[in-house]
């Protein structure tokens, strides 16, 4: 997995400096706690399996007869096909707007989680409950190895929504203004066509619904709970109003930023009273890094480029170090794409969609933590387009105006789905 030179090439950070002078120091030292997080549905303290398979319903999902042992294009055709079939588009953005109208925060997705298992079950699909507290592991196949991840995250933003449209949401200072809405909704229409293509899956195609994207290290508790197990591979999709609506885009390598903390120390010494001359002074030091540095970075630099701190700090006769916490405090890692698995996003998609629908974008600095899946195991992270002029879908994420162009809805559910079935019919052919 590669590994970013520096992780303050590509990194938000909150600044912490320490300065220490002898024969005295002064400090800072922020805490954070999440531990409020622990109490929330604690009631359900153990999981369950849901599986209607022996129900006796008559399944709600047609059958696709293609033959795809072998893939070609008539799979991905077939594919798109049902995604954009206007009975399946109407109930894919039922669910979006269900959604959306009843935000939940970070480990509070009660109603999300529950409408989630619901839809699940009427397509009579097996999974685990709960996980990471309100989570879900759903499992589309054959039950048996290889087995493919997708992921999608369910919280939203403590935000007063100012879009006004029929399905706003009802929750007074909270909404989906990053989309996870609509994440949930492609899994979710993902998961109608991998069930209806079911019988040409050679593996296991694993669904996960994460709570606590936002700030709330969902990803990390997910996989304490289990998540990942079995899994080879894993893919995760996000809304862009950068990108025209139902255009992917995609990088290898670094894609988004990590977030976390650093320490810088500055040391100096004092002398006499009566020989301030002879002092040298790690504030003034401290201080004047922090200005130069601010205006390098946001003035004369890239933002993405490596700059240091320690250099500042001798021009004024002090040392200084710097601790990234990397192995211990980072809040999120850098989301770096695997190789292999960009490249399986690509051809997917180009197949899919045409190579004019698949971009190649420039690293960001917003940070994922979907990002502690792809430390380890292969993964890939990609956009989808949700920019529509027209309709005024044009707000950044967490913006209270943020809105989606829902036509991206069935293409994102179709290139999920086909990722996740394609992957496991080129590992069976490389078998």
């Amino acid at each position: 997995m590669q590994i970013l030179h520096n992780l303050s090439v590509f990194a938000n950070f909150c600044v912490l400096f320490y300065m220490i002078i002898s024969p005295f120091s002064v400090t800072a030292n922020p805490s954070h706690d999440f531990s409020y997080f622990d109490s929330v549905l604690s009631y359900l303290n153990r999981p369950c399996f849901k599986s209607n398979s022996s129900s006796g319903k008559k399944s709600l999902i047609p059958n696709l007869n293609t033959d795809c042992s072998i893939w070609n294009r008539a799979c991905s055709e077939e594919i798109l096909k049902f995604a954009k079939n206007p009975e399946n588009g109407k109930w894919i953005k039922s669910v979006r707007r269900r959604i959306h109208e009843n935000p939940e925060l970070a480990f509070e997705e009660f109603e999300t989680s529950m409408l989630i298992r619901r839809e699940l079950d009427r397509m009579e699909i097996d999974y685990r409950f709960p996980l990471a507290k309100t989570g879900i592991r759903a499992m589309i196949g054959t039950g048996g190895p290889p087995f493919v991840a997708l992921r999608a995250d369910m919280d939203a933003l403590p935000i007063q929504e100012l879009v006004e449209w029929e399905y706003k949401s009802k929750n007074d200072g909270k909404m989906h203004a990053c989309g996870h809405d609509v994440h949930v909704a492609m899994l979710i229409g993902a998961a109608k066509i991998l069930k209806a293509r079911e019988k040409h899956l050679q593996g296991t195609v694993i669904l996960l619904f994460q709570p606590a994207e936002e700030a709330g290290n969902g990803a990390k508790r997910m996989m304490g709970d289990g998540a990942l197990a079995d899994i080879e591979a894993i893919f995760a999709v996000h809304v862009s109003h950068q990108l025209p609506t139902g255009v992917i885009g995609s990088r290898t390598g670094p894609l988004l930023a990590g977030v976390g903390f650093f320490r810088v120390v500055i040391t100096g010494t004092q002398d006499q009273v009566r020989s301030p001359h002879q002092s040298v002074d790690p504030v003034f030091a401290a201080s004047a890094a922090v200005i130069s540095l601010q205006g390098i970075i946001s003035r004369e630099t890239n933002p993405l480029d490596s700059q240091v701190i320690v250099d500042q700090a001798r021009v004024f006769r002090c040392s200084a170090t710097v601790d990234f916490f990397k192995d211990t405090d980072t809040i999120y890692p850098p989301m770096v794409n695997d190789d292999r698995m960009y490249e399986h996003v690509m051809k997917v998609t180009t197949d899919l969609i045409g190579p004019e629908n698949f971009k190649v974008v420039q690293p960001v600095m917003g940070g994922e933590d979907f990002s502690f899946y792809s430390e380890v195991i292969p993964a890939a992270f990609y956009y989808i387009g949700i920019m529509n002029e027209t309709l005024g879908s044009v707000h950044s994420a967490h913006s209270p105006h943020f809105m989606i162009d829902e036509e991206a809805l069935p293409v994102g559910a179709a290139t999920q789905a086909a990722i996740a079935e394609r992957y496991l019919s080129d590992r069976h052919d490389l078998s």
